[in-house]
C-alpha cells in the first residue's frame, strides 16, 4: 500500500502496457488514510488515465492498529464511483471503456510526457 506514494512506479507500469484498471490492496492506517488516501488514489487514477480499484483494510486489529477502510473505485476522471467507508463487504461499478478512450483522446498524456523514456 505504501507504493501508491510513488507515481513513477505506476507510470513505468503504464509505459510498458497502458493501464485500464489498476487494483490496489492496502492497509493504510487511520492517521495516514484520513490525510492521504483519497488524494493519492485520485492522483494515480487521473495521471494514469485508468480506473483504480482500491481495497483497504478497516477496523482495529489485535495489536491495536487501526486501519482506515474507505475501499473505493475511482474513475480515470477522478470521480469516486463507489465506496465502502468502514464496513467490510463488496463494492462494484461499471467500467466505461468509451470514457477511457474519450479521456485518452482528448488529453493524450502518454504521448505528451517527455519524461517517459526515463521511467523504464
Amino acid at each position: 500500500c505504501y507504493d501508491i506514494r510513488f507515481a513513477a512506479m505506476f507510470q513505468a507500469m503504464a509505459d510498458i502496457h497502458k493501464l485500464d484498471i489498476l487494483a490496489l490492496p492496502a492497509a493504510f492506517t487511520q492517521k495516514t488514510g484520513s490525510a492521504h488516501w483519497d488524494a493519492l488514489l485520485t492522483a494515480r487514477a487521473i495521471e494514469n488515465q485508468c480506473y483504480l480499484v482500491a481495497a483497504n483494510q478497516t477496523g482495529e486489529h489485535r495489536n491495536k492498529r487501526q486501519t482506515y477502510g474507505h475501499s473505493c473505485i475511482i474513475s480515470p476522471w477522478g470521480e469516486k464511483l463507489a465506496e465502502l467507508p468502514t464496513e467490510t463487504g463488496v463494492i462494484q461499478s461499471p467500467i466505461d471503456y468509451n470514457l477511457l478512450t474519450e479521456i485518452r483522446n482528448n488529453m493524450p498524456v502518454y504521448q505528451h510526457n517527455k519524461f517517459r523514456s526515463h521511467l523504464v
